[in-house]
């Protein structure tokens, strides 16, 4: 039976820091994306993509913002909808294509999904992660006293708007990902996930709020009973004492390493933190099965147990 895996793809995988932040300039990059997760089929795995939506989701925002004047601007899990959308054409277009071109006839599907958070998540009492660009103390003021938003000043470089980064609870369209698995390649959570709380009579609602990718990612894996959840970022292995002289990469993590390392601060809060904490969540769900942390171009070595760090229960 062929072995199930869901693929997180981290930002590098979608847009270039060297390249301008292009609709074109993002399909360049996606293109050689798809190459690699074609190659992983070809292996004959199957899978599901999960993909962030970082810088893209605060550009529509900030566009929608600029605009105020001509068009009613978008609430930003209808922005979240929005860069689904587009980033999931991009990689269904182009790893179709990637697949043809290994006479592979497997269907790409980009699914629009919700993913139920908690109302009363903690994360809504300190909304950490920045979207959108930058304005004044002045202009701050002013959208928090208008709009309720709240405002944190950045780095010195100005104030930005902060929403909350909620733990994922449900994915709401998980049958429909359960029904597309046997025939197709589902592009699904997309950003993380349009956020949504459920209200008391069922029916859903939209919140200001940044799902993290990786925590979406893993969750999805367990419910579709995947056997390897496989986290693509820049760097080939995960590393102790980073940047330092005695930085050391790992290939290898058991949950109690893992978990004394997080303890002791090893993990960047805003990089690598998020990462090995939703491999920790899978592998402490599914003792027996694997997640992989390594760069997108080792993928297929990192599944065939060449490089990348491994995370296991023991």
């Amino acid at each position: 039976m062929p072995e199930r895996l869901v693929i997180a793809l981290g930002g590098n995988a979608l847009q270039s820091k060297d390249s301008a932040p292009t609709a074109e300039a993002q399909l360049e990059v996606v293109r050689e994306t798809a190459r690699h997760i074609a190659e992983i089929s070809g292996r004959g795995y199957e899978m599901a993509v999960v993909h962030g939506n970082g810088p893209q989701v605060g550009r529509i925002l900030l566009a929608s913002e600029t605009a105020k004047e001509v068009v009613p601007p978008m609430p930003f899990d209808v922005c979240g909808a929005m860069s689904q959308g587009y980033i999931g054409y991009h990689i269904q277009q182009v790893l179709k294509y990637a697949l043809s071109a290994r006479n592979r006839n497997c269907p790409v599907v980009s699914l629009t999904t919700q993913v139920v958070v908690d109302r009363n998540d903690p994360a809504f009492q300190n909304p950490t992660k920045p979207i959108g660009g930058f304005c004044s103390k002045e202009e701050a003021e002013r959208l928090e006293r208008e709009k309720g938003y709240v405002m944190r000043e950045d780095a010195g470089r100005g104030w930005r708007r902060v929403v909350a980064s909620p733990l994922p609870r449900r994915i709401v369209e998980i049958g429909a990902v359960r029904l597309l698995w046997d025939h197709a390649i589902v592009i699904t959570c997309g950003g993380g996930g349009i956020p949504v709380v459920e209200n008391p009579d069922g029916t859903l609602e939209g919140v200001a709020a940044v799902i993290d990718k990786d925590f979406a990612a893993e969750l999805l894996a367990e419910e579709v009973g995947a056997d390897a959840l496989l986290i693509l970022t820049e760097v080939e292995k995960v590393a102790i004492h980073w940047g330092k002289p005695d930085q050391r990469d790992l290939d290898h993590l058991s949950l109690a390493e893992a978990a004394r390392y997080v303890e002791e601060g090893q993990f960047g809060v805003g990089s690598m933190l998020p990462k090995v904490e939703a491999a920790m969540r899978f592998v402490r769900a599914n003792p027996g099965k694997r997640a992989i942390i390594t760069s997108l171009d080792k993928c297929v070595d990192a599944l065939e147990g060449k490089t990348g760090t491994v995370i296991t229960f023991a």
